[in-house]
This record gives structure tokens, C-alpha cells and sequence, in this order.
């Protein structure tokens, strides 16, 4: 099979043998986040060093990485690999190392200068979390100040590629066209109040009788994905229902990627997991309900709490895209065409609506000022002028040896850029100002000294008065 993304390998190897960022944009199907990596793992500039690439749900780390794998007729952990919180399957023949969003930052952390690793890519950066923003962020630095040959590759469908590529110093863009067959977009308006589970069990079973083929269908939550299944199950639509959501078991949600056991139709009730990097079998007919569940952090009262937001115009394309991979297809929108037109565009970027509280925790421990690092959406003042470090990070513990660890939820602090050692510290010591050597070393502004300045990674010892 060939992958309309492969079009485009030459001149991204070319790109990247020249420059030390690049963005490639590829619509879904396009094959990017399993051709790319293994078209890249011999080149050159790697120097021998392996692949890291950042997925943003667990089930589609797991999911790429086991593709990859099958794509190279070995078992995964060998060449191809994956790290998700609590679980690490890679080897010491590990080319291609898949990770979650939370890993990479604690891996930077352990790891400023990300050696071993050649190149970092961020695929599906359009949906811009918190957790990536911030990894790309501290990746920039890292290449900045230590590592000039390390190699950062944005990747996405749906994203703003000139003002990414402005953030990052006019670096290239590489547009590949993809192979995406014609879908048909039904738009249905559904009464005003009813619950989103009965608006979608309607489709559901009409789409049954219109359409061939499997059905996907986008629902805000879990809950509504429960009472949708129990309204089918209980009207015996004749197709196999699967839930499909982060807090299923894995093998529940590889049940809901496979064919049907039995051979029958099956319906997948999915929240926005299966918007990308996941490719389910059989899938011709998307049913949308316009609606997905965000974090959003109130700062009145302090706390995270979950919302049912309408889904951005972005979003749409891509869960409609979902049902053009395989064939011709068939997307039920449950709006009116004239909404459609006032969805906003594209989606808010997680930093400018979260809490920062963990961000702050991490640049302390970075040991770098806000102000100092470069963002692609700098984080908003009045968010970053709650959290004084007198009032939120008066605590430090040692940062654990396995980045698959939690980490203790106060502060941390060391040079970043020395081994780790722990100590004790007041709040006054915590300030983020630190700066950079004339050889390109971090010291921590808490008093931390080098034992030997014949390293740029020398081990530091904790002040006199630890």
C-alpha cells in the first residue's frame, strides 16, 4: 500500500538535513504518524540516535507504535517502541520511542539536553494541550543552548502552518495533499433541549438503514456514551455496539478498532480519542453531535472543572474526515448548516484557558523565567500573576529516577541541567531567574555549585546549609 505522505519524504529529509525545525501538514489518512518515523530512522544526521515522538492520548501512542512495528514484521519493543504513564515497552534496540505528552516533559526534565535522541516530533500539535506547548517549549531551549543538532518535526492536519512556522523563526513548511475520498455532509437539526444520547440513538438507527458499512459516532463523554449504548442495546439495532473512551481498559478500546468477531455491523460510540491517529476498520459513516468535553479552569474558585463546549469547525472536518479513509462516506452533522457557519474556527489553545499552577511547578524546576522562553501562545499574565512562588512552592522534593513516576505535586528544585540531587530549600530560594554560563550550563539560582567545570552536565551538590 502506498501512503500519499510518501510524496512528500524526499523534500522533508532535505528540509530537515537543513534545518533543525520543520512543519508538515497532512490530512488524515495521509499516513504521517507511521510512514514518517521509519522514513527517517536512517538518516544521516541522526548520528545512530533515535526517533521520540509525542501522541497526546495513550491510546494512540499504543496504537501507532504497534503499527510501526507491524509495518517492519517485528514485535513491538523491538525496533519500535512506546512509553504512557505506568508502562514502558521498549528495549535496548529501541529506534522509535512513542510517548505521551506528561513522559516527554518528565524525560526533559531528567534530561535536558535529550541525549540519545535525534529527533522529537509532535504529531497532532493542532490540538495544542498544555503538555505540548510546553514540551516544544523546553525542546526550543534545549536546542538552543545545548543541543543545535537536535531536530524538532511539527506535524498536523488541521493547523495554522504560516504562524506556526513565524514562532519559529520562519522555519519550512511541507504540505502533503493526502488521498481523502468524497464524504457527503448531512446536516440534521435536532429539537431544542433533547439529550444528546437520544439525538444521536436517532441517527444512529436511520443511518443504519440509509448506509452500508460501520458506523463512528463523536459524543461528548463517557455518560453519554453509556445511555446511548443502553438505548440501542435495548432496541436491538442489529449491529454490535462499542463504547470507545480514555478510561476504557486497552483491550476494551482494541475491541472497538477491530472488526466485529461475529462478522456483524458494528456502531463505535466515541468521544474526541478517535478524532485522529487512529484508523477503526470499516468506518463509512460518521454521525457528529457537535459537542465535546474540555477541561476549563474557573479562577474564582480555583479549581478545573469539565464543560460540553460545541466542537470548533476544525474539529468537524476532522471527525468528517474519518469517514472518507476507506471509500466514499457519509458524515451526520446534528446541527443546522446555518450553526455551522458560527462554529468558531479553530480551537482555543489549551494555555490560554487552563490551570498554570503545574505549569509553573515545571519551569521551576526547569529553573528558567516564564519571560525567557519562547511560546508559540505565550501564557496570559494575570493567569501566571496567581501563582507567586511564596504563596504555592514553598516545599522541594527530589525528582524521581523513572520518569513513569508521579511526581510529588509542591516543587522541585536542582541545577536543570546537573545530575539531581535532592535538598532542602525555603520559598525565597525559588526563584525562576536563573541564567546560562558562558558554556551553555543552567545553574539553579538556589545556591547549587559544580563540583567540576570539566562537564557541561557536572554533577551538583546541594548548598552548605542543606
Amino acid at each position: 500500500m502506498v501512503y500519499p505522505v510518501e510524496e512528500v519524504v524526499p523534500e522533508l529529509r532535505s528540509r530537515l538535513k537543513e534545518s533543525n525545525a520543520v512543519i508538515l501538514q497532512a490530512p488524515p489518512g495521509a499516513g504521517k504518524s507511521t510512514i514518517v518515523p521509519l522514513a527517517l530512522i536512517h538518516e544521516p544526521w541522526l548520528q545512530g540516535k533515535k526517533i521520540m515522538m509525542l501522541q497526546p492520548r495513550r491510546l494512540a501512542a499504543r496504537s501507532v507504535a504497534t503499527r510501526m512495528a507491524e509495518l517492519l514484521n517485528e514485535k513491538i519493543g523491538e525496533k519500535v517502541g512506546y512509553r504512557i504513564r505506568f508502562e514502558n515497552v521498549t528495549g535496548k534496540t529501541t529506534r522509535i520511542e512513542v510517548v505521551t505528552e506528561g513522559i516527554l516533559t518528565r524525560l526533559l526534565q531528567m534530561d535536558n539536553a535529550l541525549e540519545g535522541v535525534g529527533l522529537v516530533i509532535f504529531d497532532e500539535f493542532h490540538e495544542r494541550s498544555l503538555h505540548a506547548d510546553l514540551a516544544l517549549t523546553l525542546c526550543l531551549q534545549s536546542q538552543q543552548v545545548l543541543r543545535n543538532d537536535l531536530r524538532i518535526l511539527i506535524m498536523s492536519a488541521t493547523l495554522d502552518g504560516e504562524k506556526i512556522s513565524a514562532a519559529l523563526q520562519n522555519a519550512p513548511v511541507i504540505n502533503s495533499v493526502g488521498k481523502q475520498f468524497p464524504v457527503e455532509i448531512k446536516y440534521e437539526g435536532v429539537p431544542k433541549g433533547e439529550p444528546i444520547a437520544i439525538s444521536a440513538s436517532r441517527t444512529i438507527k436511520r443511518a443504519l438503514k440509509e448506509q452500508s458499512g460501520d458506523v463512528l459516532v463523536f459524543l461528548p463523554g463517557a455518560g453519554e456514551i453509556r445511555r446511548a449504548q443502553g438505548i440501542l442495546e435495548t432496541d436491538h439495532v442489529g449491529a454490535s455496539i462499542f463504547p470507545l473512551y480514555g478510561d476504557l481498559s486497552f483491550q476494551k478500546q482494541q475491541e472497538a478498532l477491530r472488526p466485529d468477531p461475529q462478522g456483524l455491523r458494528k456502531v463505535v460510540l466515541a468521544t474526541s480519542i478517535a478524532e485522529t491517529s487512529l484508523t477503526i476498520e470499516g468506518i463509512t459513516t460518521v454521525i457528529d453531535s457537535g459537542y465535546s468535553r474540555v477541561p476549563k479552569f474557573d479562577p474564582r474558585s480555583g479549581l478545573t472543572k469539565l464543560e460540553t463546549v460545541r466542537v470548533t469547525r476544525d474539529a468537524a472536518d476532522q471527525r468528517t474526515g474519518r469517514a472518507g479513509r476507506l471509500g466514499p462516506g457519509v458524515c451526520y452533522r446534528l446541527w443546522a448548516q446555518a450553526t455551522h457557519q458560527h462554529l468558531q474556527p479553530s480551537r482555543q489553545p489549551e494555555i490560554l484557558e487552563a490551570d498554570l499552577a503545574p505549569l509553573l511547578l515545571e519551569l521551576y524546576c526547569w529553573g528558567a523565567d516564564i519571560n525567557e522562553l519562547s511560546w508559540i501562545t505565550s501564557p496570559p499574565a494575570g493567569a501566571v500573576s496567581q501563582f507567586a512562588p511564596s504563596n504555592h512552592f514553598a516545599a522541594c522534593v527530589v525528582l524521581p529516577s523513572d520518569p513513569l513516576k508521579e511526581c510529588h505535586p509542591t516543587c522541585r528544585t536542582t541545577a536543570p541541567n546537573c545530575s539531581r540531587v535532592p535538598w532542602r530549600c525555603s520559598s525565597s530560594e525559588l526563584s525562576p531567574s536563573s541564567r546560562c554560563t558562558a558554556g551553555g550550563s543552567r545553574i539553579a539560582s538556589s545556591g547549587c555549585r559544580r563540583t567540576s567545570s570539566s562537564s557541561p552536565r557536572a554533577r551538583c551538590t546541594p548548598p552548605s546549609s542543606a
